[in-house]
């Protein structure tokens, strides 16, 4: 008996303790983990919502570039992280989404190894090549592409990245495997292929939209259902006859699993102030990214959106290394 009381009383310090930290958090600054490499559109997003999630809880939130491995050497550093609301992570497709069909020895479950706070954004791919590629529509991109697979180039920010799975995805719609080229993120990605190093990518197209108003890229194709006000020129892959081809690089909130209920909560709803403010949805209309649906900004529903996302694009990239990466 005396043994067992001792448990319970140790049990009911902890929770005393977890929720008192709850209660008095933040306390000190909050680190943002981001999977990949300054500039990309991950990056952008994470440090947008940050520093309004600072403002309205009072802490700072710094953010943290651990690039590698598609993203999951980032997320596998937040999965494992202690779980007090002090380290968090702006995750995406290539992390909770396609690197469950990549990585057969993943160390972390999107789903089950996260508390999941509330997607941040919603960002549509797009069909991107240098300047002086010589296609101008997306069919005549793709005759190029199937008349000479071997000849062109794609570019990504890593294995498992939204650029990645994308093309990927669109590959096997248009059936031609071309020579990828794998970056540490989708800013590098994007220098080379403005500097002429590679021929084409897909990409979110939030950080792309102004070398693409400047003529520095063409843009053939947007993977949404109706045309972009970002880039109302540009058509839809439904337009251009290609239905099936819907990608988007969303980004999302996570936090260890084991992080007390408060905390989520609290994150989330200032993540929710964040995109319901005038001045964040404005920048997201310049950039040519949306606002995630309601259910997705919230903790349940967007667990269940990876689910519904790995699902989606296990079978697509499973297999894929061997057969498109460099």
């Amino acid at each position: 008996m005396r043994f067992i009381r001792g448990v319970a009383a140790l049990c009911l310090g902890l929770a005393m303790g977890a929720a008192a930290q709850a209660q008095t958090y933040p306390n000190k600054p909050i680190t943002v983990v981001v999977p990949f490499a300054p500039g990309g559109n991950t990056d952008v997003i994470g440090r947008i919502i940050s520093e309004y999630v600072g403002r309205v809880i009072g802490q700072t939130l710094v953010i943290e570039n651990v690039a590698g491995a598609g993203g999951t050497i980032g997320a596998a550093r937040v999965a494992r992280a202690k779980p007090d609301g002090y380290t968090i992570l702006v995750g995406q497709v290539g992390t909770h989404g396609a690197s469950v069909g990549l990585f057969p020895n993943l160390s972390f479950d999107p789903v089950v190894d996260f508390e999941h706070i509330s997607q941040l954004s919603d960002t549509p791919v797009g069909v991107l090549a240098r300047k002086d590629f010589p296609a101008n529509t997306f069919q005549e991109f793709v005759a190029l592409l199937k008349a000479d697979p071997q000849k062109y180039t794609s570019g990504h920010g890593g294995l498992g990245a939204t650029g990645h799975a994308s093309c990927v995805f669109l590959s096997n719609l248009i059936g031609v495997h071309s020579p990828m080229v794998a970056y540490g993120g989708s800013g590098p990605t994007l220098i080379d292929l403005l500097g002429g190093h590679f021929d084409y990518m897909c990409d979110q197209i939030p950080h792309l939209v102004q070398h693409v108003k400047a003529g520095k890229l063409k843009a053939y194709a947007l993977a949404m259902p109706t045309r972009s006000p970002a880039l109302p020129d540009v058509p839809t892959t439904i337009e251009v006859g290609l239905p099936m081809f819907q990608a988007s690089g969303w980004n999302a909130l996570f936090a260890p699993r084991g992080t007390p209920p408060e905390i989520v909560a609290a994150l989330n709803g200032a993540v929710n102030k964040a995109l319901d403010d005038p001045a964040i949805r404005a920048k997201y209309d310049e950039m040519g990214a949306l606002i995630p649906v309601p259910a997705s900004r919230t903790s349940e529903g967007l667990r269940n959106f990876v689910a519904a996302e790995i699902a989606k694009w296990t079978p697509i990239v499973r297999g894929s290394v061997s057969k498109t990466a460099n």
